[in-house]
């Protein structure tokens, strides 16, 4: 005598859209007895809206309005005082045949190379002596990073007198030497060189840091294995080391491209622009950066429309170049 077939959840294989195992799904509505959550609205949370407020307001009344309202001054014509004309494009028609802004753009361009580029190497060549050491590493951290955290007007003053063409420092040791003082803040390309070398010398520690949490953070097992098949440190560094550590690397590039394009301080203080000195960047405008321009153009001539068109199209320029680093790098993170 034969038992009747056992149904059940398990058994059933009949489903909609062909044989199968049975497939349950979870109640969504909640047993009968019980309560429902209420839902709180936004305006239940007003409390931490409001001890979140102060940034916000503060970063729309110093940072957001300001920004935009840059961007409304580039279409008009306003000295601070009077009354805004409307003018379309004709600041930035201006600003393409303005001879003086091409030349700012060019000394930032030299500028910038030459600072970012000895800064990234040097920064990944001493992260990478830092962590071998055994010995004083807190030490090391603290003095290479000190630059970073110092005024850079102070910087700026001690570089003045370091690097002064007739009693500087640099030109009394060559003197010793004999060899004749070098007009170090009165040759054009000098001058670019005196301005990266401050800016290298202040942020070579910033990313000296970074690439050290990189190289920190690389599991020590990597470089044991690399051991045993042979590899030598020339090797372990270009095809384990530098690999591993692109994406930092990366971010190290593009941060180093928007800080080395805004150089202000470093010729303002070099050169002590101001309103009674009207040749800025030194002589032969040969340290005349972009931002010192806008300066120039905005707060000594008075004229905030042009000054926001040089910003706003220095700001696409910058954009323009860390795009392209960023491709540059990917591209080789991929190959």
């Amino acid at each position: 005598m034969s038992s009747p077939p056992v149904t059940g959840p398990a058994t059933v294989r009949e489903r909609r859209g062909g044989p199968g195992p049975a497939r349950f799904r979870p109640r969504r509505t909640p047993p009968a007895g019980t309560a429902r959550p209420r839902r709180r609205g936004v305006l239940s949370y007003w409390r931490q809206y409001l001890a979140i407020s102060p940034f916000y307001l503060i970063f729309i009344a110093f940072s957001f309005f300001p920004v935009f309202y840059s961007l409304y001054l580039a279409f008009q014509r306003y000295d601070g005082l009077g009354t805004k004309q409307f003018v379309g494009l004709q600041q930035f028609e201006f600003l393409w045949n303005d001879p003086v802004f091409w030349l700012s753009i060019r000394n930032t361009l030299v500028i910038w190379v030459l600072s970012t580029v000895p800064t990234l190497f040097g920064a990944l060549v001493l992260a990478t002596l830092l962590h071998s050491v055994r010995r004083f590493k807190g030490f090391y951290r603290i003095a290479l990073y000190v630059p970073n955290v110092t005024s850079i007007v102070a910087v700026a003053i001690f570089f003045g007198a370091v690097f002064s063409n007739n009693f500087g420092l640099v030109n009394a040791i060559l003197g010793t030497v004999g060899i004749s003082p070098v007009p170090w803040l009165s040759n054009p390309w000098l001058i670019k060189l005196v301005i990266a070398l401050l800016m290298t010398w202040m942020w070579t520690g910033y990313n000296m840091i970074i690439y050290l949490a990189g190289l920190q953070a690389i599991p020590t097992q990597i470089y044991e294995a690399a051991k045993l098949d042979g590899a030598g440190p020339v090797r372990t560094f270009f095809q384990i080391t530098m690999p591993i550590m692109r994406p930092i690397i990366l971010f190290t590039v593009v941060i180093s491209t928007i800080n080395g394009l805004q150089s202000f301080s470093e010729p303002q203080v070099l050169f002590a622009s101001n309103a009674a000195n009207q040749n800025l960047g030194g002589p032969g405008q040969a340290g005349l950066t972009t931002l010192l321009y806008f300066y120039q153009s905005a707060f000594l001539n008075n004229d905030y429309g042009y000054g926001a068109a040089i910003v706003w199209a220095f700001f696409v320029l910058i954009i323009v170049l860390v795009v392209i680093n960023w491709r540059i790098v990917q591209r080789g993170r991929k190959s």
